[in-house]
């Protein structure tokens, strides 16, 4: 790998990590993504000629620290900055009391206060900790750049002008808080599992980090189920990813995957966590989403999956959240189960709300292709590639509209 290259791999993967401890340090959103990309700026010119240090995580946290001091003593004689300048020569913060000690947690609790509306929490914290850009962002909310670009401005002058703290909240304001951190954690997950305006289907620096965040969050609340359901969810994800790709960077659709590939070991403890969540019988949808992944988990192969299972769990699970993509998933499960024209009957309610959602045109399609109308399948292949928004997903939605043409003719 070339100096360049691993300079971009460790922007990935420690960026959040960076942006979060200089949150802590200088306590400015804006001045710590400014001083940290200086930072990996400063690092791009260097290590292609010095080499990676040992350690560059701490290499960049020191070198947006300095970047941050420099330009607190330039500004220190404006009053609005005054505030800023005594940070340099504070003195440390104390140490927290709480289980959890890590900013990166912290910086989720911030952006998740609830001054701030769910989805400015999700897209701020996508930004900030998962290293997104707006494009990123806009894509995975379907909604216009400059929209998106908005709602994070607004966000961080909200965090900013009411003067919300970077902390872990106290035990008694955790429950309100616990969902949208949930779904921030989940998001983050989302957009490394199936990333947008990328070639590769899968971030893992994303995927490992929403992971870690949500077993933090289980730790942290360990009598909440739902902070066990998420953290059991992204567990089952995770363990089938080894079977996701062909070594080419295919994707794999889950009915065609070699479950033997599949992590055993983290099915394994998703099982347990699963397990002691359902225990406290408070059943919530990150644990019915788990529990349908479950169900696959049991089956060894495709063949045996226990389908009617699974449509009685996306029964429940559309009665607590009214999800349109629930409703979508929902469908595909009852087409296994009682074949592709009731699925299509299914989605033919869900045209206005999901039209402009790649997935809804490729699951119409695969459900036309099994019913036999093949030139109808390459109409609505041609729609979900249109709307496909990952270069591995598009590969994939061509070759089987490639596929099923040729079979037409």
């Amino acid at each position: 790998m070339s100096p360049q290259s691993e300079v971009e791999r460790i922007f990935r993967q420690h960026r959040g990590r960076a942006v979060a401890a200089m949150i802590r340090f200088c306590g400015d959103i804006d001045v710590a993504e400014e001083v940290v990309q200086d930072a990996f700026l400063i690092a791009s010119q260097r290590w292609p000629a010095s080499g990676v240090p040992d350690a560059p995580e701490r290499w960049i946290v020191a070198t947006a620290r300095r970047r941050a001091v420099d330009r607190f003593r330039r500004e220190r004689t404006r009053g609005d900055r005054h505030d800023q300048a005594a940070l340099v020569h504070a003195p440390p913060e104390p140490t927290e009391d709480g289980p959890v000690r890590d900013d990166r947690l912290r910086l989720i609790f911030t952006c998740c206060h609830p001054a701030l509306s769910p989805a400015a929490s999700v897209a701020l914290t996508l930004r900030l900790l998962g290293g997104l850009t707006t494009t990123e962002i806009a894509a995975a909310f379907l909604v216009p750049e400059a929209t998106m670009a908005q709602r994070i401005v607004r966000a961080k002058g909200k965090i900013r002008d009411a003067r919300i703290p970077f902390r872990v909240p106290d035990d008694a304001d955790l429950p309100d808080r616990l969902a949208a951190v949930l779904a921030v954690v989940y998001l983050v997950f989302n957009e490394g599992y199936d990333g947008h305006a990328d070639q590769h289907l899968i971030r893992d620096d994303l995927c490992e980090e929403a992971l870690r965040l949500a077993g933090l969050v289980a730790e942290l609340m360990p009598d909440e189920p739902e902070a066990q359901g998420l953290f059991a969810l992204l567990l089952f994800l995770v363990s089938r990813r080894p079977a996701r790709l062909t070594e080419r960077g295919d994707l794999v659709p889950l009915v065609e995957q070699d479950r033997r590939r599949w992590d055993g070991a983290l099915v394994e403890q998703a099982r347990s966590v699963l397990r002691a969540a359902l225990r406290r019988d408070r059943p919530g949808p990150y644990q019915i989403q788990a529990a349908i992944n479950a169900v696959h988990a049991d089956a060894a192969t495709a063949a045996e999956t226990d389908w009617a299972q699974i449509v009685l769990l996306y029964d429940r699970l559309l009665a607590c959240t009214g999800s349109a993509v629930v409703a979508l998933n929902r469908a595909v499960a009852v087409a296994e189960v009682d074949g592709p024209l009731v699925g299509l009957a299914l989605l033919s309610d869900l045209v206005d709300q999901l039209d402009g959602y790649g997935s809804f045109h490729a699951v119409r399609a695969d459900l036309l292709r099994r019913a036999g109308r093949a030139a109808d399948a390459v109409v609505a292949y041609d729609r979900a590639v249109e709307r496909a928004t990952n270069g591995a997903e598009r590969r994939f939605l061509e070759m089987r509209r490639a596929t099923v043409a040729r079979a037409e003719r």
